[in-house]
């Protein structure tokens, strides 16, 4: 293996574009959840007219996804992810967002379905968007996701408040909509160099917010020691699902 220097000043500089993990392979790996998010949001869509991609990220899921009703919109709140999502998404038609908060840029009742993959969920425009009829699929990633890391790094919890099935339901409930379905699972993530867990941390930054190689090296250290003797380093992530729909 190479050093801890090398390992560290690789991962460093590394070009974070999207939400794509490729540069993980071989370096990390993990069980996805028994579900398959990705089937679920294509059998929602034949018949829809029109649909909203919350937090498109880069778009590499939405652009997967296909056919896509007549009217697609998608929103990004991460600035850097607007220009990479519209170069993916609008050859495809795609009208991309920039949605810096949690108001929607979506008049109300203006679509039949809302996707949601590890974006914000505001139960509330959710129910103001959606028309009578419309679907909710949203897959979460929960307040206990990789708490371990954390732990391990002296890093305060990623959350300050409980983020889970029950209350995402409970919120959805609230606002109007009827859940129809309700998973959670926390499959394992594995990392099999201190170079990996580096690049995820750059790539999930609210994940450990003051995150910086100098500022937590001597935790970096201690867990590449623990790598280099017991093979890698595993962690818990923390995923839910919730479909609701509005009558």
């Amino acid at each position: 293996m190479q050093t801890f220097e090398r390992l560290v000043a690789e991962a460093s500089a590394v070009p974070l574009r999207g939400w794509d993990f490729s540069w993980l392979r071989g370096r990390a790996s993990g069980s996805d959840p028994s579900w398959s998010y990705a089937e679920r949001a294509a059998a929602l869509l034949p018949g829809r007219a029109a649909l909203l991609d919350i937090d498109t990220g880069g778009g590499e899921m939405l652009a997967a996804l296909g056919p896509r009703p007549p009217v697609t919109i998608a929103t990004e709140g991460w600035e850097p992810n607007v220009a990479v999502a519209r170069e993916r998404l609008g050859p495809l038609g795609v009208d991309v967002r920039h949605a810096p908060d949690a108001d929607l840029p979506v008049p109300a009742g203006a679509v039949d379905l809302v996707l949601n993959r590890h974006g914000r969920l505001d139960a509330g425009e959710v129910a103001r968007v959606l028309r009578p009829g419309g679907d909710l699929l949203t897959q979460q990633v929960g307040a206990e996701d990789c708490a371990e890391l954390n732990a391990a790094l002296g890093a305060p919890p990623p959350y300050g408040r409980a983020w889970s099935a029950d209350v995402a339901a409970a919120a959805l409930t609230a606002a109007g909509l009827t859940v129809t379905d309700v998973r959670e699972e926390r499959p394992e993530l594995v990392f099999h160099d201190i170079g990996a867990l580096v690049y995820q941390l750059r790539a999930v930054p609210w994940q450990v917010r003051d995150f910086t190689v100098t500022r937590y090296e001597p935790a970096l250290r201690r867990i590449d020691e623990r790598i280099r003797g017991e093979g890698a380093f595993a962690v818990r992530t923390h995923r839910f699902l919730v479909q609701a729909r509005v009558l």
